[in-house]
Order: C-alpha cells, then structure tokens, then sequence
C-alpha cells in the first residue's frame, strides 16, 4: 500500500458528526426511525475483495479516511475507537490521535483511541475488544451493515468470536447512509468535478461517436460503444485537469436501442447492432470514490409524437428539480410528478419509471433515500441525487420496421439540494430537442419531403447525408469562413470589454512611477564636524552617502545620487579632479525627473598642487586622491544598492510555511531547481508541507514556495524529453540567488544528454541494449515516483492545487527567446519548460493574438501576444513554420481568443505607448480593429500590385526625356540617393532655364550669356563629381523600371 496522508482535521470532524448522530436523535429527525441511537457500539469490519463492490463498510471508511483499507476491523465506543488491523496501516491512523491531541475540541468526540496491531494470532485483542464493547453503554447492542458480505480468514475469525457472544445485531446502514447523504464543500467539488468529466465524455466522445455511427451506417454492438467509452478514461483529449488514476466508471456503459428497453442501472448491454431509432444512453463517472451519472437518449429522425412525449419529459424533469428543495419529503416529491403525468399524459402513467431518483455519492446508490411513494425521509441541503425518469413501450406509429414500432424515453442529471431555490444541475450537458434529435435526409428525398419534417435548431442538427458531398468540395473554406465569423465576433467583443475595463481605471494605466528624491541630511545638526570640512577641503561622509564640496567659501552637501561620474587628471605640478552632475540638459532617464525652473550645476573641478609647502604635513593633491577614491567607492555601493531595490519591487513577502513533522509526507529526492543556486548543479529534495513545499539542496540552502503563491503548476513527463520536470509559475515573485524569479522549475536528468558520435556503435551491441533497458526502466520509475507525489499533493485538503499537462499533440515549433523549441499548450498556458530561461504565457491575461509577416512568399511568421495589462511588454514567438498557422488559428478559435494577422512587422513600443496616452481616443477610432484591416487586405495584395502597375503604365515621359530618365533616375538605389544629392543644385540650374524660356524683355545676347554661364557651371561640378558618379554607376547594375508607389521621374537635364 502506498504511503498516505490522512487529513486528520477532516476525519475527526466527521468521527464528531457520527457520534452527534449516536448520541442524540436532532441531527436525525428527518428519518422516521434512526437505529442508530438504540445501538451500545459500532462494529464495522472490512474483509478482502478482490473485484468492486458498493459497501457501506467500504463508504465510511473512505469519507472519514479518504481511503478504502482491507483487513481492518473498526469499533465505536461510548469511550473509545478501536482499531484493528496490520503495523502499518496502524502507522497511518495514528495521524488522527494525532490530530486529536493538538485539537482542543473534544465535544462529541470519544476520549482515546486504541489501536492493536494484528497478529498470528487474534484471540487475545478479540477478547480485550469485546469487554471493550460490553463497558459501552449497555453492552447488549452492536450496530453493523448486515448487507455487507466481507471475505477472507480474519473477517471469518472475528465472525466467529462475535456469535458466541449474545449481542444483539442491529442494522444502521440507514442512519450511516443518511449521514453521509449531506456533503461538505470538499466532497462537492469532487462529485462536480466527476459530472465534469462525465459530461465531457458524453458530449465530445459517445455522442460524436453515436452520430458518426449513424451517418456513415456502420454496424457497431451496443457493447462494443461501451467499452470503447471505458478505454478512453485515460486520454487527456477527453479528461482534463483531473487526476486520471483516480477517474474510472461507476458502472459499464449502458447502450439501449432497436425496440429492446430496460429503464433501470442494472441492465445489461446486449450484443444487438445499434439500430437508428431511438437511442439511451446512461453512465457515469467515478472520481477520487464519489460518482456521477448521466442518462440521455438520442433519436434519429424523430416524428412530431415523438418530439411531443420527449418535451413532455423534459418538463416532467424540470418540476423534478423545482420540488426537490430542503426540508422537502421524497415521497411527495414523488407524488407531485405522478399528478402531472396522470392529468396532462395518462396514456404515460403506467409506463413512468418507479423510481426517479437516489442520493449519490462515495456509493452510487442509497436505496433508502430514494424518491419513491414509500420513502418518508426528507431531502437536506447539501445532498447530491442522481435523478432521472423516462417511458418504456411507447408506441411509434410511423415506425418503419419491428425495431422502431417500440421506443422508449429516459433522462438524468446529477443535481445537488438548495435551501430555497431549485436544484444545481452539476451534469451540464444539453438535453433540449435540438441537441438530441439526429435528423437524416437522404439526396433523393423531394423538397415536399423536406417541408414535412420536424424543424429543429440547425446548430444542433447531426450530420446529413448531402454533408459528405459538401465537405468534400468545401472542405478547405468553410473552416476558415467560420473561424473568420467567430473571429468578428470575438473582436467585437475584446473592444468593448477592455474600453470598458481600461477607461475606468481613470488614467491609472499610463501612470508612471515616480523616481525617489535622495536627500543628504535633514537638518544642519546632521552635517558633520570634521575638520577636512572646517578647513574647506573636499570631505566623503560614507553614512550619509554624501560628498561636501567648497564653493565660494561655504561647504556645500550633494547625494551621491547627484553625481554622474568623475575623473582625476595630472597636468604638471597640478591635480585636477572633475565631478560631472546629472542635469537637464543631459541624457539619460534621470533627467526626466529634474524640474527645469531650477538652476543646476553640470560640473566642478579642483585644482591643486602637488608640491608640499613649508607648513604643510602632505601635499594638498592628497585631498582630491583620497576623495576621487572614496567618490567611486560609495557610488558602486549606491548602485548595488540601487539596483537590489529594483529587483525587490513587486516582491510580496510570504506567510511562514507551515512545517508537517510526519515522515509520510510527500517527497522527491535528487532534483535539480532552476535557476540555479551556485555557479554548479546542486541537487536537493522537494517536499510538500501543510501549506506549501520546501526545497532543501545538499548545503543546506532552503527555498519555500506557498500553494496560496502557486499561480499555475505544470507537470511535464520525460516522453520524448531528456529531463522530467515540475514547474511553479508564481503569482508574486520570491527571491533567492539575490534575485527574485517568478518561475521556479525542480527537475531530474534521465538519460545522456549529450552523445559520443565518434564511438562505434552496432545495433545488435548487448551493452547498448542493456543501457536502453536501463533507461526505460528509468523513465518509468521516475513517471511513477513524479505522479505518485503530484497525486499526495493533489490529495491534500488544505488547499486545492491541480497540476497542468502540456499537450503534446497541439505543439508547434518557434523561437521565444534564442533557440527554436517546440512549444505546448496546457488547458490554460502556452509553455516551453525543457530550456531555460521557460516561456509562460497565460491565457487568462492575453488580450488578443497578432500574427506578423504573414505573406505568402515566407516560410515563417511571428506570433505576438498583447497583454491585458498594457504596461507589460508584448510577448513575441518568431520564426514559427508557416504550416503552423491554420493548426494555431484553430487552436486559438477553440480557446475563445481572438487574433488577427498582417504582412508587416509592427513597432510594438510605439504602439503601446501611443494606446496607453490616450485610451479614449484609441477605442473611439474603433480599437483593436486596426489590425484587421490588415487581416481583411490580405488576401488583396494581388490586386494592390496590379493596381500599383497599371499607375507605373500609365505614366509615360514625352519626347527625348524618357529614356535619359530611364537610365539616370532609376538605375538603381544608389542612384536614386545620388540624384537627390544632386537635385538642389540641379534644380536652381532648370528652374533659371525655365525661366529664361518663359520670361519676356532680355534680348537674344542675355540669354545666351545665361546659358554659357549655366553650361560652365555643370561642367564644373561634373569634373568634381565625376569619378563617384563612376563608381556608383558601375557598382550597381541599372533598372529601368520604375518601383511602384514612387514619385514620377523629372527632367533635370538643362534644355539650351
């Protein structure tokens, strides 16, 4: 038996419900009798079984102990609890004395406990416990679970001692059953999280499975359906976010169809072929010992009678759930849903179930608190049913073959009791007319046809005939036209969400902080008297972290924080030492904080000598020395300081871990954390407490992290992975290694990360095959070590910490940080936790998802996540394989966040800091939709270009300009940056030429001696210019065509 940790708080605060519950009749006045207050003692005995059973024995055993033991024999004194059974099952219980020691409450609760430890022999502990039994109360009355049939010797043996006694054996399995009707919160959250898992497999499994069947008419038995829902219990697509050990079935599956009904849990499932009618379903599922159950039916094509009665018990379920309130008798409950069907149905009186329900819970069933016309007990606050009706032998008149003449109709959910309102429905399944109706239409069917039939919701319709044609034409566009619907919506939605959220923080988004202001003293009687100071010397007061200069006569005080650097220069005989302020007019983040009205100093310099004089014991030079030293001393420990100040921002001081001294705590050894603590690999053990874990490393060093602290807890298995891993993503950051981390990874090597190629290897080689061997030995070892302590620790009632998987099978490579990785969604993050530094993002705080340098004539793009807080930086994947990217839309869509694409790679600072300062603004020009005006254009670049080229077509230079254009303007990038050198000077020449075409009045002599002059000058510059002109035309071959979206060329070649 693997080692367990009993909550020893929760099991005596139910040993005192139970004793409550003997000692006096209140707690049980709902029950017309309750046997247990006749009863002297309280025998409860478990035997060994090896398949299943539902037990009372079993049942209390695991609501006080959280688990089931074998051999153990247990006795309820008015005094005292006795238990019986092997040394280390003993060692376990013992936690409740334990318990029962620290705690100071002791009403209703027995003195002592007792354990005995079993022998070769038991005649001597029988013997003890029987007087034991006969000192309480009476002594004449034993309370036991006569219907429990245990097995083994040592069930055998103490049988046989206990019927040479002359008790008297009384049957409390109602008052126990009954007891342990009514949840707790903890037991609550594990039968929700079973109806959960037990929706979800219906929904995404069974009924997929059932409509498929149908639609491609495959043959497949009753039985067989059943089963294949029993092998998939353990599949991560179907249960998630739950311990899948712990997850199995409270019974087989029951498939019913084809005419052949029994509307009860003990049926059977046939080996008959699943005929297209009328279909019941009903299973549950069994998590951490407390059950669920589900029952729907599913009909193909159902005609308006069938729809009619299936309404009808829909409504007949919905009184069901109204009635049954607190305080409320199950037999009028019964008697309400009766008079329903008897005045609105008659026809259905006989054909209802008997029974519409039982409390459900650690056993399936508790027959005694079932709603019947006998059961007189009343339903309480907290208790858990499995409620369910339905017809049998209803009548298809419409039927086509023998099998359909004959359906039948059954519902369930699991509900748990309110105090005033109706019922909480804990299986949330849809069961309304348009989820279960699976409507076929074959192509040859007429559109009169199509008009008689049954209207139902289309977003629920099953699979058509006509569908599998049209998926084989559509199938690439209709996924992406309902991602891009779902996506507008999605859009929608995000804007007014965040105008919403981000307006009314009323600015505080694009807050600032403020950069603190250091002060050197806080009054004149903290400067201090020195008499470096007095004689007007440079003076260092280390305390105070100040330098006191002179200046003009009086000794002036600045922070060191004041100071931006200094330096120490010999020229000559003389010293001179230079001290450079921050001010406003340099650079640097500081200076955003100076106040400009005020007057500053940028620099000071000091001179001195050298050279002693007469009356002098030291040069005066050693002053500006030993200051410079002490001015670079005492700025490096501002900085250090400084800087440690900054990375304990945000650091929020933790509660004490609270230490559990029991040994059979929860624990790894020989793991790795990171990051690390030394410049080498430390291993260490990990070990859970009552409050969190604690790392202690071979030197001692400790690191304790809070479940409370534990933001999302990530279990990685080494499956195609050289280490196996447990990550901690932090809410508030801890610090060790002096710096504080958010994220905390505990991990062990498996194998050889690193591989001799240059070794000769052969296949058939033993001591490889043996070394293999070895290291899948190993990774099975260390999955179970690392899952038997993520199942103790999930365990724990405390706090309620769950472990997430990453999906392998929704990976897909990119580039977070250095090196491409593959990175792998969990239910609520995307991670990459093999290399460090990890990448954790959490989908709760994305705002929307943007994919850049989507085009396509890439082979990659980048995926960049913006945050809800917009103050944080945008998280950025790049170089993810264009492939990827309908596989990571579709993963996006099914998550509910919304993305949007573009061809461009955006400069994210500016865009956040342009949001950020005005909110208002940005959200009245529409929002996040500015980017998907680039997702909408993109499948329009095409004709941008072509538009683009018919502009460039339909420019055309007249005369003798087009083709020196051609060849000067266009040849290239250089020379387009050459003739925009070139255009000033250039420019004035034509424009002076255009003039003199244009201008009237200069005689014929003038305007040739300005063109002279003109032609002069360009022959001057080109002589100066000509060998760049060169070099630059012969570096780059010439391009004759023009780029598109470029200004048209212009004649600059003079005109004489």
């Amino acid at each position: 038996m693997p080692d367990v940790v009993i909550d020893a708080a929760k099991c005596l605060e139910r040993i005192r419900k139970l004793y409550a519950s003997w000692r006096s009749d209140d707690e049980q006045s709902s029950l017309d009798n309750n046997p247990l207050t006749t009863v002297d003692a309280v025998v409860i005995t478990t035997g060994q079984n090896e398949d299943f059973t539902y037990s009372k024995s079993a049942a209390i055993q695991t609501w006080l102990f959280g688990y089931e033991m074998h051999d153990v024999l247990l006795v309820f004194c008015e005094e005292v609890i006795i238990f019986l059974t092997g040394a280390k099952k003993i060692n376990y219980l013992k936690q409740i004395e334990n318990g029962h020691n620290k705690n100071g409450d002791k009403e209703n609760a027995p003195g002592n406990f007792k354990f005995l430890v079993r022998k070769d022999n038991d005649q001597k502990h029988f013997d003890d416990i029987i007087e034991l039994i006969k000192s309480s109360r009476n002594g004449k009355t034993i309370g036991v679970f006569s219907k429990d049939k245990m097995e083994g010797p040592f069930c055998e043996q103490w049988q046989t001692q206990l019927n040479e006694q002359d008790f008297t054996s009384v049957d409390i399995s109602t008052s126990v059953g009954y007891l342990l009707a009514v949840k707790d919160d903890s037991e609550l959250t594990l039968v929700k999280k079973a109806c959960e898992i037990t929706g979800k497999l219906y929904s995404k499994y069974l009924k997929d499975q059932i409509i498929n069947i149908v639609d491609t008419e495959k043959k497949v038995k009753h039985s067989k359906l059943s089963d294949n829902l029993e092998t998939i219990l353990g599949d991560e697509k179907y249960v998630t976010k739950a311990d899948i050990p712990f997850v199995e079935m409270c019974y087989p599956a029951i498939i019913q169809s084809g005419g052949s009904y029994n509307l009860k849990f003990s049926a059977t499932n046939d080996k008959s072929y699943l005929h297209y009618g009328a279909i019941l379903c009903a299973f549950g599922i069994r998590y951490k010992s407390y059950c669920s159950n589900l029952v729907r039916t599913l009909i193909v094509n159902p005609t308006d009678e069938m729809q009619n009665a299936y309404k009808f018990l829909l409504d007949c379920e919905e009184l069901l759930i109204k009635e049954l309130t607190h305080n409320a008798r199950l037999c009028d409950v019964y008697k309400t849903i009766r008079e329903k069907v008897e005045n609105e149905r008659p026809e259905y009186a006989q054909r209802m179930t008997s029974n519409l329900g039982t409390v459900i819970g650690v056993e399936f069933r508790e027959s005694s608190l079932a709603i019947t016309t006998k059961c007189t007990a009343r339903a309480k606050k907290g208790m858990t049913f499995q409620i369910s009706i339905g017809f049998s032998e209803l009548e298809n008149s419409d039927g086509k073959d023998d099998q359909s003449k004959i359906y039948a109709l059954f519902i369930g959910d699991t509900v748990v009791v309110n105090e005033d309102n109706p019922c909480t429905i804990y299986t949330s399944s849809k069961k309304d007319i348009s989820h279960i109706a699976i409507i076929l239409k074959d192509e040859a069917d007429t559109q009169d046809d199509d008009a008689d039939a049954p209207i139902v919701d289309k977003a629920a319709i099953g699979p058509r005939r006509t569908a599998v044609l049209e998926n084989k034409t559509r199938n690439e566009t209709v996924p992406e036209e309902t991602r891009r619907v779902n996506q507008k919506q999605l859009l929608k939605r995000l804007n007014e969400n965040a105008k919403i959220r981000l307006t009314s923080q009323g600015g505080k988004v694009s807050a600032e902080k403020t950069r603190k202001i250091n002060n050197s003293y806080k009054s004149e009687n903290q400067l201090p008297q020195d008499p470096d100071i007095q004689d007007l010397k440079l003076f260092v007061d280390k305390r105070y972290e100040t330098i006191i200069l002179p200046i003009n006569g009086t000794a002036a005080a600045f922070h060191i924080s004041t100071i931006k650097n200094a330096s120490l220069a010999v020229e000559g005989e003389y010293i001179y030492l230079r001290i450079n302020f921050f001010n406003p007019g340099g650079l640097g983040k500081q200076n955003d904080n100076f106040d400009k009205e005020h007057v500053y100093i940028k620099e000071l310099t000091y001179r001195a000598s050298n050279e002693k004089k007469n009356d002098d014991i030291t040069a005066p030079a050693n002053n500006l020395n030993h200051v410079y030293k002490l001015i670079l001393d005492v700025q490096k420990k501002f900085k250090d300081e400084e800087s440690e100040r900054k990375q304990m921002e945000g650091v929020v001081k933790q509660d004490a871990l609270t230490l559990n001294s029991s040994k059979t705590n929860p624990k790894l050894k020989d793991l790795y954390i990171r990051p690390s603590l030394a410049n080498k690999k430390i291993n260490g053990t990990l070990e859970a407490h009552t409050n969190g874990f604690r790392y202690t490393s071979v030197r001692g060093d400790k690191i304790d992290i809070l479940y409370s602290n534990v933001k999302h807890a990530f279990y990685q298995p080494c499956d195609n992975e050289m280490i196996i891993l447990i990550h901690f993503h932090l809410k508030h950051a801890i610090v060790f290694g002096r710096k504080k981390q958010i994220d905390v990874q505990f991990y062990t090597e498996v194998g050889e990360i690193t591989t001799d190629l240059g070794k000769h290897r052969n296949m058939h080689d033993k001591d490889d095959m043996l070394a293999e061997q070895a290291e899948r030995d190993l990774r099975n070892r260390l999955k179970s070590a690392f899952q038997g302590f993520i199942e103790k620790v999930v365990q724990q009632k405390n706090f309620q910490i769950e472990f997430e998987k990453p999906i392998r099978a929704l990976g897909f490579h990119g580039t977070p940080h250095r090196s491409m990785v593959l990175l792998l969604p969990t239910t609520s993050c995307l991670v990459h936790l093999t290399e460090w530094p990890p990448f954790v993002v959490v989908l709760e705080e994305v705002e929307l998802v943007h994919f850049e340098r989507v085009h396509f004539q890439l082979k990659n793009f980048d995926m960049v996540f913006v945050l809800k807080d917009y103050q944080k930086k945008v998280q950025t994947i790049q170089a993810i394989p264009m492939n990827e990217l309908d596989h990571i839309k579709d993963w996006l869509n099914s998550c509910e966040l919304c993305y949007t694409e573009g061809p461009q790679a955006l400069n994210w600072a500016k865009i956040m800091k342009t949001i950020t300062d005005d909110l208002t603004g940005f959200f009245q020009q529409g929002g996040w939709s500015f980017l998907e005006a680039d997702t909408d254009n993109e499948g329009e670049g095409g004709d941008g270009e072509d538009d683009s080229d018919a502009e460039e077509d339909d420019y055309e230079p007249s005369g003798d300009d087009s083709g020196e254009a051609s060849e000067s303007e266009y040849s290239g990038e250089e020379e387009d940056v050459k003739a925009s050198d070139e255009s000033e000077e250039e420019s004035d020449v034509s424009e002076d030429a255009l003039g003199s075409d244009e201008e009237s009045g200069k005689s014929w002599s003038e305007l040739e001696e300005e063109a002279r002059k003109a032609d002069a000058e360009k022959v001057e510059y080109e002589s100066d210019h000509g060998d760049r002109k060169k070099k630059s035309s012969s570096s780059k071959p010439t391009n004759n065509k023009r780029k598109a979206n470029s200004p048209p060329p212009t004649n600059n070649k003079k005109k004489k």
